[in-house]
């Protein structure tokens, strides 16, 4: 009987046995393979011949033929690694796998010490562990050029994200917005922070928005902001435009909701919030449509009336708002988010 030390070399001597006689297995398909064997035998693919030779799985003789081929590709030094038990068979096509996944730049001289540092590994790590490795080999055996890929994999990336911006308005029918879009990373990180610091909880009075809400409300803001400033285009930078299209019937009998250049309705609530602090051009249609009257431009908050409204108030009136004046419309920000009247 042997005992429990004898016992584990055994097992270990059986180990390595079995791994050089699937190391010459893997010759003998491989050989098999190129030189059509199998087609000569009347045999569709080598695959079929060692599943009908072999009484074998068609899953296993597959696996057989595949790692044969990925042995065969690798370098000298892992097949000789095979042959003398120095790693298994999942392991040898685990290295393989990695050498091959090296890119054209690399020489063969790197190839070699690549899939040598991974061998001296196999000893202390499984496949996976292996290809963990093999992930980041040329950090070890070529750092100068693995620093270089990551800089071209990484450039290549920003371009395609910047290719792919874009942003779109999408009105759902139900009196909302779709925003969707897509930015790269460095336009992202410019958004965010412009965002941020109007996202943080309890900026509002009594706040009890969500996350998504806080954002939703910050990008309006910072839009607000940038149309309170002087330096948009003169075509984009302008006030808000209304023209409040009325039909002649309704214009007798009260406003009932007003319609966008978008083609979009509004409530009158949220009408008088924009016509607050924006340019007004009224028109008046008769019952076909057609307009009878298109009124000048004005504005129903002239700038010597914010100007008064600023020196009155010092930014926002809503109670628990701290908003400053630049950040405010004239009521836009206590009527939208709060409950006074615009």
């Amino acid at each position: 009987m042997l005992s429990d030390s004898a016992l584990v070399d055994a097992v270990d001597a059986v180990h390595v046995l079995e791994q050089q006689l699937a190391s010459v297995m893997l010759g003998l398909v491989r050989e098999l393979d190129g030189r059509g064997v199998p087609a000569v035998q009347g045999a569709s693919s080598t695959v079929v011949w060692l599943r009908q030779r072999l009484r074998m799985s068609v899953s296993a003789a597959r696996r057989l033929v595949e790692l044969a081929s990925a042995v065969s590709a690798g370098p000298p030094v892992l097949r000789e690694a095979l042959s003398a038990g120095e790693v298994n068979v999942e392991q040898a096509q685990a290295i393989a796998a990695c050498v091959a996944a090296l890119p054209g730049e690399v020489g063969s001289d790197t190839v070699e010490k690549a899939a040598t540092v991974l061998i001296g590994h196999a000893a202390e790590h499984d496949v996976i562990g292996l290809r963990r490795l093999g992930q980041r080999i040329l950090e070890v055996v070529a750092p100068e050029i693995g620093d270089e890929l990551d800089r071209r994999a990484l450039q290549r990336a920003e371009q395609k994200a910047l290719q792919d911006r874009f942003l779109s308005l999408t009105s759902s029918g139900d009196g909302a917005v779709r925003v969707l879009g897509r930015l790269d990373v460095e336009a992202a990180a410019v958004v965010r922070a412009a965002l941020d610091p109007l996202c943080a909880p309890g900026r509002v009075a009594d706040d009890d928005r969500d996350a998504g809400q806080r954002r939703a409300d910050a990008l309006v803001e910072i839009c607000q902001l940038a149309l309170h400033t002087e330096d948009l285009p003169d075509n984009g930078g302008e006030r808000p435009q209304i023209v409040v299209t009325v039909g002649y019937d309704t214009l007798l009998r009260g406003l009932g909701t007003a319609l966008l250049d978008t083609g979009e309705t509004l409530t009158p609530e949220a009408a008088r919030r924009l016509a607050c602090d924006a340019s007004i051009l009224p028109a008046v249609l008769d019952g076909a449509g057609q307009p009878l009257d298109l009124g000048r431009e004005r504005r129903l908050i002239t700038g010597a009336l914010r100007r008064a409204l600023v020196l009155r108030d010092g930014g926002c009136a809503f109670p628990g708002c701290d908003r400053p004046a630049k950040w405010s419309g004239a009521s836009f920000v206590a009527s939208r988010y709060g409950d006074g009247a615009a």
